[in-house]
């Protein structure tokens, strides 16, 4: 029986000429040091202007080795076998190959919970917490009641709902997306972050019934022009296409939120939305116009436009 390596989606795969040659090259014939093969992954990075070299091959190889980056900085003269050495190279030819880290380790923090992230969902960004801790201020401070209902529209891994659900014990989450395998992944995070959530396949509100309403709907829909996806940067554009295309103008999820929201939410209801950051004002208007009400916008942490609030008025049409 042949040698066996790791593939992209964790089976085992057989070595030989078919393996890319940097695996081949640089795995060892015998037991490497922490340090020798951490600068050779460092220096296969390097030539291919990966960035943070230093900081993922140590986050790789603490995963391997199911050790924390610190161990392997203080151990780096402790020597790793040649098919752990395998594992960490065939990794490191994802990463050179502009694979998102998180995909390869298939996990991410958000909010201090870490979430399951494969290649169908959008990897969760520190900017999203904005969203989040607003919504949480909004149900603390101006919903007075038992139980609150929120919708998380366009889930995705389920991190912003799998947030709320844990910061407010009153509330009632739903979250629901249009791609089935992004809900698989939704429902694992769930049950790994012991929280309660209802989930449903829906295309926005196609599932929805407007005898079900919410009195918060939020959601980081796509936003990003279809003719700027090509300009993203490598590693981006290894995320669901589904999840990052607004259409043409990077607007189309929000005009269709906007308009039919409204028939799903209480009345003073609150839509939160996260946006691009140069779309504050055309997003502000497009809720002006449809007749919502204590319109206003925050920035992240960079000073960038990130999210638009509104409430539903008293006599909005259903």
């Amino acid at each position: 029986m042949g040698k066996f390596g790791i593939s992209k989606n964790g089976t085992n795969f057989k070595i030989g000429k078919s393996m890319p040659n940097s695996i081949l090259l640089f795995y060892g014939r015998e037991n490497m040091k922490i340090k020798n093969i951490l600068n050779k992954a460092i220096e296969i990075l390097k030539e291919n202007s990966i960035e943070q070299p230093v900081l993922k091959t140590r986050m790789i190889l603490s995963n391997i080795l199911n050790k924390s980056k610190e161990y392997i900085m203080i151990h780096d003269e402790e020597e790793i076998n040649i098919e752990k050495q395998k594992e960490f190279f065939v990794l490191i030819e994802r990463l050179k190959n502009n694979e998102p880290i998180q995909y390869i380790l298939n996990k991410q923090e958000f909010m201090g919970i870490n979430l399951f992230i494969n290649e169908n969902v959008l990897i969760p960004q520190p900017d999203t917490e904005i969203l989040v801790e607003e919504v949480i201020d909004i149900a603390i401070k101006n919903i007075e009641k038992k139980e609150i209902k929120i919708l998380d529209l366009c889930t995705g891994s389920g991190a912003i709902g799998i947030a709320l659900a844990k910061n407010l014990d009153k509330a009632s989450i739903y979250a629901s997306d249009i791609s089935k395998l992004a809900l698989e992944v939704a429902e694992k995070n769930a049950r790994n972050s012991k929280v309660k959530m209802k989930f449903i396949e829906s295309d926005l509100f196609e599932k929805f019934s407007i005898t079900n309403k919410f009195d918060i709907i939020v959601s980081n829909p796509p936003y990003i022009e279809t003719e700027t996806i090509k300009n993203l940067s490598e590693e981006v554009k290894h995320e669901p296409k589904i999840a990052l295309d607004g259409g043409q103008d990077g607007l189309d999820f929000y005009r269709k939120i906007i308009i039919l929201a409204k028939r799903y939410l209480n009345e003073n209801g609150y839509l939160a939305l996260e946006i691009g950051y140069d779309q504050k004002e055309v997003v502000e208007n497009m809720l002006k116009e449809n007749n919502y009400k204590n319109v206003y916008s925050k920035k992240d942490l960079s000073q960038n436009d990130r999210i638009v609030i509104a409430q539903t008025k008293t006599e909005h049409i259903i």
